[in-house]
């Protein structure tokens, strides 16, 4: 669900697939012309340095792990963790929806990586290890395919309608890569991915019960927020490859206005949408949202991921506040 870079409705890209090294680039192990093994040990070169090949698988696992978008991955993955075990779901029902959000984020991320690689080696985007030839593109795919398959069958032991919920979320994160993120409809997969999580986890217990209205709302207002932020930093060099999503289109100053927006939206949802007056973590959560959801767009032009931040932290504080509710809503 991912998206998100990202944040990835299911995190989180739209260009071919490529693994080119780039021009110039030192191959692993290379050290100065002209030098011999004793010049290398006289160097302090260790035994690791004498085993090229070993350093060279070392450096595509972690290559594959980083093509992953590990930050976005594990944050989803965690949100995912806390709501179901908010929810009441015991340990083990907790662990299953937790390696279901886990595989689909990875799926996502990968796919998402591995079909930017050329455009983002074009770019010179750094921290991109399919762009720059850390690991290829084609293992990245495989990786890709290998997580959406172990999806499947995670997220059906959650349930069939809460199976069905999450898989129409990574699918949707999958078009937002392929196909939606140059297009208007860019927001789409990541209100998608955001609203069906506690949808998912609520599906998931005893009976399956649906969720509270305010719970799907708010996530799903996370989610669009969620891709404004984590497209802002961005705009530029995406539109420079003719990328025109919904943030594009907006432009820098138009997307930082309105982020504040979803923002506040999501935590009076769930501050104002249970039954009775709102109570003193409420209050709390709203003014916590107000302050960040300001002070991230605003801060932008020092700190790129700031607008990022503010949503990450205006997310903790509507979580926070609906585990304090019970996390189901159901």
């Amino acid at each position: 669900m991912d998206a998100t870079d990202s944040v990835s409705p299911a995190g989180t890209g739209a260009a071919e697939a490529a693994g080119a090294q780039p021009i110039g680039a030192v191959p692993a192990g290379a050290g100065p012309a002209g030098a011999g093994p004793a010049d290398a040990w006289h160097a302090g070169a260790g035994p690791a340095d004498a085993d090229p090949a070993g350093a060279g698988r070392r450096g595509r696992v972690v290559g594959l792990a980083l093509a992953c978008h590990p930050g976005p991955a594990l944050a989803v993955t965690a949100l995912g963790c806390a709501l179901a075990l908010g929810s009441g779901l015991d340990g083990p029902r907790s662990a299953l929806v937790t390696a279901a959000v886990l595989t689909g984020q990875l799926s996502v991320g990968w796919c998402n990586d591995a079909y930017d690689a050329r455009r983002d080696a074009d770019a010179g985007r750094r921290g991109k290890p399919a762009a720059d030839g850390t690991v290829e593109a084609r293992a990245v795919w495989a990786a890709a395919a290998v997580a959406f398959v172990l999806c499947v069958p995670l997220s059906l032991a959650c349930g069939a309608l809460a199976g069905a919920v999450h898989l129409a979320a990574v699918t949707a994160a999958w078009l937002y890569n392929l196909r939606l993120k140059a297009t208007a409809l860019s927001w789409l997969p990541y209100v998608a991915g955001f609203g069906a999580l506690p949808t998912a986890v609520a599906l998931s217990l005893p009976g399956g019960p649906w969720p509270r209205w305010w719970t799907v709302t708010a996530g799903a207002l996370l989610g669009f927020a969620a891709h404004l932020a984590d497209t802002l930093p961005d705009i530029a060099a995406d539109r420079a490859a003719g990328i025109r999503g919904l943030p594009h289109r907006l432009g820098v100053r138009g997307t930082r206005l309105l982020l504040p927006a979803p923002l506040l939206c999501a935590t009076a949802v769930l501050a104002f949408g249970p039954p009775g007056p709102m109570d003193a973590g409420g209050a709390a959560a709203l003014v916590l949202a107000g302050a960040a959801a300001l002070a991230g767009p605003a801060l932008g032009r020092r700190w790129r991921k700031a607008a990022l931040a503010g949503a990450v932290a205006v997310a903790a504080a509507d979580l926070a506040l609906l585990l304090a509710r019970g996390a189901s809503g159901a």
